[in-house]
């Protein structure tokens, strides 16, 4: 699969990989930033934004996404920074070609299982949010305010409405508007996103060392807690862990000055 991707700077190689819902788009701003000592790859992964879409939408495809997006790009080593769906990714990618890996910055998520905590928030809360982008009627949007107001009417969290609403393109054409993700491959494979590169992945690789590992987390964020640090520290028993106070789940949007910080000190 060719991935979509932008580019900014020159230097030593980083690469960002977005999360679920997410896009290169995001990453703008950090990538320009980042680009003033480095050369600055922000991908669109399968099934979002500017990439293709597919029928699969597992952390083995994604993984072997970027395996190829390093290859066509002659990447030979680069820092990975890799946020929530994204961080698994970037996660698994090292721990399959450690020999293309820098640095390894993993924004607010753990190598755990999110499933087996289904009466938890995170798994309801994308099932809640796919759901709603599926039944969204399209044929009904005159302007962009109308897909907010629509979304309202499932989605209380006008955060998450504002997030989401990124992902609506507008055809130049018919000027008919529609959702630039693969909402209904998403939602099938909700269940892979959710549990996928979890502690028993790694069981043959651990302990992993060969590179440094950076976790940040939103102390706002139920995704890394004081109880999983453990667990990172048994798979990679030299990460550090930054912490942003007053950072959610998705801490690059909601504190995106100390969040820049914390990534320039790991880069």
């Amino acid at each position: 699969m060719k991935l979509y991707y932008r580019k900014e700077g020159s230097g030593p190689a980083i690469v960002i990989v977005h999360g679920l819902y997410g896009s290169s788009d995001n990453w703008v701003n950090m990538g320009k930033k980042l680009g003033e000592n480095h050369t600055v790859f922000m991908i669109d992964q399968r099934n979002h934004g500017r990439s293709p879409f597919a029928d699969e939408h597992t952390f083995n495809a994604m993984k072997d996404d970027l395996a190829i997006f390093f290859e066509t790009h002659h990447i030979e080593k680069a820092t990975l920074l890799g946020h929530s769906m994204g961080g698994k990714t970037a996660m698994w990618f090292a721990a399959d070609y450690p020999e293309k890996v820098e640095k390894l910055v993993i924004a607010d998520i753990a190598p755990k299982n999110y499933l087996v905590q289904k009466e938890d928030s995170q798994y309801y809360l994308h099932h809640n949010i796919l759901l709603a982008m599926q039944e969204l009627d399209f044929s009904r949007i005159k302007k962009l305010n109308d897909v907010d107001d629509l979304l309202s009417e499932k989605i209380d969290d006008e955060r998450i409405r504002k997030f989401l609403l990124k992902n609506v393109a507008k055809d130049k054409k018919t000027k008919q508007y529609s959702w630039r993700l693969n909402v209904d491959v998403l939602y099938d494979y909700l269940d892979e996103i959710i549990s996928g590169v979890n502690r028993q992945w790694f069981e043959d690789r651990i302990p992993i060392t060969s590179y440094p590992v950076i976790f940040i987390r939103g102390l706002r964020s139920n995704y890394i807690m004081d109880e999983d640090i453990p667990l990172i520290k048994e798979i990679y028993p030299e990460a550090s862990i930054v912490d942003i106070p007053g950072a959610g789940h998705w801490l690059h949007a909601e504190k995106p000055n100390e969040f820049m910080e914390a990534v320039m000190r790991c880069c």
